[in-house]
């Protein structure tokens, strides 16, 4: 099996070749360019491609890659929504993605993020490079006994809820599917949610039903001084409501490793461009916005884990075996 790996890094090189003799028979290519409708012919020979997060997965590109004889699409992630599934489906492409590399590391990171916009670590940081070691504009406010709001609770947003549980926090949640066996939260609704957690966290995928979840309607049964974390995809917020309420003084702190405009830029050095677009820099501007770059996954756990359950998705589908990790559309 020849595959055809799109928009690599370094690390994804050095992640998968370090495991790849363990999967004979399979072959890989890398190349730094990401998939489009541009650039889906450079998959002619291949029997499958491997793409990521930030990936134009979209009906032309589909028809594209069935062109050149596609018969697999690899995601080295656990969300597909950049994916057309009704194309896939159409053309007779399997989707297979990784579920699970390491639900601790993006849950991890959503706590880092929520501790940092709320403590000012990072203006703390510059700050005392700079030998200024006043404490104006540093304050933050306790998380101990505060209410932990957890929206989805997946694998990633349960190890959320132990966190903030371990942090002495009450743990409440909304998911549209409960899980009856969590003992360490409690389900609410999602008006309750809303009007009662200090802290919020985001964790469901993005469908038709979640785009757009926080607007300005639920950002005003918030309670007033919250905290906001988003680790989950950019498009469950409404960024302009999002804006607003900021201006509003209705957060605290708010902290994002995903936002709305993100798919041109993510995993890019625009250091030396002019942004096109102004979303980005606008809730960069405020002193208790917190954002990363999409890398709540990046530790060398979750690397390996992707890299391990990716190629053995290869291997189950070149040796006709069951499909454990497929994306049914």
């Amino acid at each position: 099996m020849k595959i055809l790996f799109y928009g690599t890094k370094n690390y994804d090189e050095e992640f998968f070749e370090k495991i790849l003799p363990d999967y004979p028979g399979i072959q890989i290519k890398f190349i730094e360019a990401n998939i489009y409708e541009e650039t889906a012919s450079l998959s002619k020979g291949y029997d499958a491609i491997c793409a990521f997060v930030n990936a134009d997965l979209s009906a032309p590109v589909i028809d594209a890659l069935a062109e050149q004889g596609v018969k697999l699409i690899l995601m080295r992630c656990a969300g597909y929504n950049n994916v057309d599934l009704t194309a896939t489906h159409k053309h007779g492409i399997h989707v297979l993605r990784v579920p699970g590399y390491s639900p601790e590391a993006v849950a991890e990171h959503a706590m880092a993020l929520a501790l940092t916009a709320n403590r000012h670590t990072h203006k703390a940081y510059i700050k005392l490079r700079e030998n200024n070691f006043s404490l104006n504009g540093l304050m933050g406010v306790n998380l101990y006994h505060k209410t932990a709001g957890i929206i989805g609770t997946g694998k990633i947003g349960q190890a959320m809820a132990r966190i903030c549980k371990g942090f002495g926090m009450k743990v409440i949640a909304y998911d549209l599917y409960p899980n009856k066996n969590l003992d360490f939260l409690e389900y609410v609704s999602l008006d309750e949610l809303l009007a009662t957690s200090d802290l919020i966290s985001l964790h469901c995928p993005l469908t038709d039903e979640t785009k757009h979840l926080v607007n300005a309607k639920t950002i005003d049964k918030m309670k007033d001084g919250v905290i906001l974390v988003n680790t989950s995809r950019g498009g469950l917020i409404k960024t302009e409501d999002l804006i607003t309420g900021i201006r509003e003084h209705k957060f605290f702190a708010v902290g994002l490793d995903v936002y709305e405009e993100e798919t041109d830029y993510v995993y890019e050095d625009m250091s030396e461009e002019i942004m096109q677009t102004s979303l980005i820099q606008r809730l960069l501007s405020f002193p208790n916005v917190t954002m990363t770059s999409h890398q709540g996954f990046f530790t060398k756990e979750a690397l390996s884990n992707i890299a391990e359950t990716t190629l053995q998705n290869a291997a189950d589908f070149m040796n006709q075996k069951e499909l454990k990790n497929e994306v049914l559309s």
